[in-house]
């Protein structure tokens, strides 16, 4: 049986879900607290009760507060809203008190920016590219202020492209709603979503504050390359490529500016860990065999 622990997340999407469905299954003995964007109530996951306070943009429920600071973990996956970090915005005070002994903030690899293909570690110049890239970096080194001034335990976990059973090409493909696009040369790293728990998971057993760590599987590759393999595994057609330029969504074109090899050596060697999926072949093929 594991040390009781009491853990507030901000924000519960998949990743904060895998975290604690992970929990769980290895017998972690627990009190959970979440945030939603909809409205306070009592909840039950993996068969844990837990509360999830009403917190959206600048409103949130004003009795969260005292579960906050009751709180040992946080774990922060709420990206930054109009290019601020909402929860440091809203809670710096008690963030400067120093309630907890760990505190996870998820970034993203978009803060390396382009690399032309070539490999990113922690120790890279982060030259983001996207609005998006320029607030999750400013959200960063925000949070580690705070571990600076205030020896707030603060770990940075900079995630790649994140697929789970859930969310993944194979569904994309089925759809029909996959679009490849013509660009030579495009790397992009990826992880699975069970791969980033575990190693979250191993954090609260060897917290290092200040600490930063890049989240990717071990084989960066072209989407292209990745569809090709999908449709294989499926069997159906690959949908045809389109131009760069015919990309409609910001989101899609700010994607395909960034061309990197996110490298993850530093959060292996650190944690002792094997990848459950080092590739995203192990991933999809493993999701095509899920049953639930």
């Amino acid at each position: 049986m594991k040390k009781d622990l009491s853990i507030f997340c901000f924000g519960f999407g998949q990743v904060a879900k895998y975290f604690i469905k992970n929990l769980i299954v290895n017998n972690f003995k627990f009190t959970l607290v979440t945030t939603n964007t909809k409205n306070t109530q009592s909840k039950e996951f993996g068969g844990l009760k837990y509360k999830s306070y009403y917190f959206k943009n600048n409103e949130f429920d004003r009795d969260l507060i005292s579960d906050l600071k009751l709180a040992n973990k946080t774990l922060i996956s709420i990206p930054p809203q109009n290019q601020k970090d909402i929860v440091l915005e809203k809670f710096d005070e008690i963030f400067q008190k120093n309630y907890f002994d760990w505190v996870a903030y998820l970034s993203a690899t978009s803060i390396y920016g382009d690399h032309k293909g070539k490999w990113v570690d922690e120790k890279t110049n982060p030259s983001p590219t996207s609005k998006k890239g320029i607030a999750r970096l400013n959200a960063e080194n925000n949070w580690l202020k705070y571990y600076e001034k205030f020896k707030l335990p603060v770990h940075i976990f900079r995630l790649s492209g994140i697929y789970s059973f859930e969310n993944n090409i194979l569904r994309r493909l089925k759809v029909g709603n996959l679009k490849i696009v013509k660009k030579n040369k495009h790397y992009f790293s990826r992880i699975h979503v069970e791969d980033i728990a575990k190693i979250l998971t191993l954090s609260l057993k060897k917290i290092s504050p200040g600490q930063i760590f890049n989240i990717s599987d071990d084989y960066p590759c072209s989407n292209e390359e990745v569809a090709t393999y999908a449709s294989g595994l499926i069997n159906v057609d690959l949908p045809k490529k389109i131009a760069l330029d015919d990309i409609e969504s910001n989101m899609s074109k700010d994607f395909y500016k960034d061309s990197k090899k996110v490298d993850n050596k530093k959060v292996k060697f650190f944690f002792n860990y094997n990848l459950k999926y080092p590739t995203f072949k192990e991933g999809l093929s493993s999701i095509k065999n899920q049953k639930t």
